[in-house]
């Protein structure tokens, strides 16, 4: 079984940026979509990017849209979040996850998630 490690967290100020790693260990994550999700204090889980299994096709939900970029390294069996103009609203636990196969990436929601990592927190201070 695949496990996802997610790392790359920490605090940062409004406007800065910060890159997440999503690592897996016990087999590749080559053949796989891969996406990142949220959830702030109190809230539910938020999708916030997805990938196709080739790093061609991406999607975003609409408060990253602009800011984050999703990308991938299959030769490091890697999924990249990097996170640009980050503002205190972006504060949140972001998880990496593997959708079920055949799911619709512009259609991710949690559901649908097959897998996920033990998540890494994300602070924006204001």
């Amino acid at each position: 079984q695949v496990q996802l490690v997610e790392s790359g967290g920490g605090l940062v100020q409004a406007g800065g940026s910060l890159r997440l790693s999503c690592a897996a260990s016990g087999g590749t994550l080559s053949r796989y979509a891969m996406a990142w999700f949220r959830q702030a204090p109190g809230k539910e889980r938020e999708f916030a990017a997805a990938i196709d299994w080739s790093g061609g096709t991406t999607y975003y939900g609409d408060s990253v849209k602009g800011r984050f970029t999703i990308s991938r390294d299959n030769a490091k069996n890697t999924v990249y979040l990097q996170m640009n103009s980050l503002n205190p609203e972006d504060t949140a636990v972001y998880y990496c996850a593997r959708p079920r196969a055949g799911v619709a990436l512009q259609l991710l929601s949690a559901r649908n998630v097959g897998s996920w990592g033990q998540g890494t927190q994300v602070t924006v201070s204001s």
